[in-house]
């Protein structure tokens, strides 16, 4: 993916050192920022170190800004001088040169500063997301059970621009204010000290004020960010269970519940938006008091005879060029303290450890030879809760080139079972091998490659019906495409597409009803031709007649395959060479369809119950 890079123009000036700081050996701020970082956030210093260059050259843009910057006031005050003692416009003239070249050469030094690290900021968030992303994809499926969709939006999309607008303006504003101040106060140090203290008597206020409310808007950007996060999973779930918000008449519900949540963010960005308002005015009031002061101790010291007009020019022009920094002292707070809520929210995730480690160890040889083994398998989804889990001592072999049948009653563990082959969830205690080698210790892209699994309810992405079957697999022939699509019997569907294979079929596949989804999600499991089968009650939407088809093409290819057949109806699991009976987690009955039906167990009481069914809709 190429990274698009974004330049910025922002309000603010550079950080210069003038003769007195660098007599004084003064600490660079970006320095003590960088520390700031790598105390508090170490994991954006990992971040931050890959574009140090840039941070770097951009801080020395600021330092060259802030010189030029800080020298027209300097400037203007010799102007001012030479005209009160009647001077030479030859020297007026010389010093409005070097003012405007000084203006204008900042104007581009200032540009290129905010490039750079407004870049370096633009960049640190496009790595973060995708390590974000790749961390995703990463956490296994207990993690997403606990948390919603929307909250994770939230977090994938808002919370990192607020971490990149922290690392850009924030960063730069950061470094740039307490600079001009250290500089310009040296500037104004060096023409009259009284002055100077008596310019600067408000300023314990402002870092009062600082400190009083760094807290408070912290607080409220977490509860801003923690609010859009409802809204955002509300209306995510809203549009993708739109059919049921319709089919129950729950448009006006779901429409004042989404008032309700809006309303809350509203009162909640509106506390932040009050803590700014009361901020920025605080802060440009006490710069309005300091220039007052210098109008008014200054006035009285010019008429003393003390203090010449140019340096009370110099002093307010001086306090001018803080205005800005002074301003935007609390809006530079709250983005540093949003970043920092924001960056709060998004170590939730990035500490969370996929419970499932993925090892290096290779398979003992290419393709299933020997099978799969579960080995006195317990499983429980919440392993903290005492109490049944959803499988308990689970033991059965598949051998290669067998395929086995697994039934049982709701709720009885069959789902899990198919889930703990791919390794979607890791076993409570027990084993499962494969080939004689713990699944554990294998290569879990390894593994997955080796597994065709239908799930029981069928996932297609937004995009063209072709891309959704090649999902697994790279490369592929049409023939070998058409053979799969042939065996789901989804063939005859493809007639009436409006573009065939190429049709789009929606988020989620809301295009195709859900037998064609479920064949759709079969023909992608087999178009991977991969040696195990896991099949998951993928056929429960799909009328008899097609299922008996389907089975019936699948029988063609099982010779080949190991395959674990799971459903509700015995017709799917009839013809497999060994059938499991599930009940509360336990294998109760074990055997072919013949020996099941005549020990007259759970199986002949199911097998009964369907046949009853199939008799009464035939009538």
């Amino acid at each position: 993916m190429k990274r698009e890079q974004y330049y910025g123009i922002s309000k603010g000036g550079g950080h210069p050192l003038c003769k007195i700081l660098i007599s004084g050996g003064v600490k660079s701020p970006p320095a003590k920022w960088f520390g700031l970082i790598k105390n508090h956030m170490g994991r954006l210093w990992h971040y931050l170190g890959r574009y140090r260059r840039q941070y770097l050259v951009g801080g020395v843009c600021l330092f060259g800004t802030a010189t030029l910057v800080m020298w027209i006031p300097w400037w203007t005050r010799e102007v001012v001088r030479i005209i009160e003692q009647g001077g030479s416009m030859r020297d007026v003239t010389f010093y409005a040169v070097l003012i405007i070249a000084a203006a204008l050469l900042q104007g581009v030094v200032r540009t290129y500063s905010r490039a750079l690290i407004f870049n370096a900021g633009r960049d640190v968030e496009y790595d973060l997301r995708n390590d974000l992303f790749s961390h995703l994809e990463k956490l296994p499926l207990s993690f997403y059970q606990s948390r919603r969709t929307g909250d994770l939006m939230s977090r994938v999309i808002n919370d990192i621009s607020a971490v990149r607008v922290m690392l850009g303006p924030g960063v730069l504003n950061f470094v740039n204010a307490p600079l001009y101040y250290v500089y310009a106060v040296a500037l104004m140090l060096s023409m009259d000290m009284r002055m100077t203290l008596a310019a600067l008597a408000p300023f314990p206020l402002l870092m009062y004020v600082a400190r009083k409310f760094r807290g408070r808007i912290m607080n409220s950007s977490l509860q801003v960010q923690q609010q859009m996060s409802v809204l955002s999973s509300h209306v995510q779930e809203n549009l993708s269970g739109m059919h049921v918000v319709k089919a129950y008449s729950q448009e006006e519900f779901q429409t004042q519940q989404f008032i309700g949540f809006n309303k809350d963010y509203e009162v909640k960005s509106m506390e932040m938006a009050k803590l700014r308002g009361i901020v920025n005015p605080v802060m440009q009031g006490i710069n309005g008091l300091t220039v007052l002061i210098v109008i008014w101790y200054g006035g009285v010291r010019v008429v003393r005879g003390d203090l010449l007009v140019a340096d009370i020019v110099a002093f307010i022009a001086y306090l001018n060029v803080l205005a800005w920094p002074t301003a935007a002292f609390g809006w530079m707070l709250s983005l540093v303290e949003r970043g920092r809520a924001a960056m709060r929210r998004l170590e939730e995730i990035l500490e969370t450890k996929p419970e499932i480690a993925s090892q290096t160890a290779p398979l003992a040889s290419h393709g299933l030879q020997q099978g799969i083994e579960f080995r006195n398998v317990s499983f429980a989804y919440d392993r903290r809760r005492n109490g049944q889990g959803a499988l308990e001592g689970v033991s059965f072999k598949l051998p290669v080139g067998k395929s086995v049948g697994l039934v049982g009653r709701i709720g009885s563990g069959k789902s899990t079972v198919a889930q703990l082959v791919p390794r979607l969830f890791d076993v409570s205690s027990g084993e499962i091998l494969l080939d004689g080698q713990n699944i554990s210790q294998l290569s879990l892209s390894e593994l997955r490659r080796m597994m065709g699994y239908v799930p029981q309810e069928p996932f297609l992405f937004s995009t063209t019906l072709r891309r959704n079957l090649a999902l697994g697999r790279a490369e592929y022939t049409e023939e070998e495409l058409n053979r799969a699509v042939k065996i789901a019997r989804l063939d005859r569907d493809l007639e009436i597409f409006p573009q065939g294979l190429e049709t789009m079929v929606g988020e989620r596949g809301v295009t195709l009803s859900g037998g064609q989804k479920q064949r759709a999600t079969l023909a992608r499991a087999l178009i991977m031709d991969p040696p195990v089968l896991v099949l998951d009650d993928c056929l429960s939407s799909v009328d008899a007649q097609t299922e008996a088809e389907i089975l019936q093409g699948l029988r063609s290819i099982l010779k080949e395959k190991t395959c674990l057949i799971i459903s509700h109806r015995i017709s799917a699991v009839k013809e497999a060479d060994e059938i499991l009976v599930l009940e509360e987690g336990r294998i109760i009955e074990r055997g072919d369809h013949e020996e099941l039906v005549r020990q007259g167990g759970v199986y002949a009481e199911l097998y009964q119950q369907q046949r009853l069914s199939e008799e009464l809709e035939n009538i």
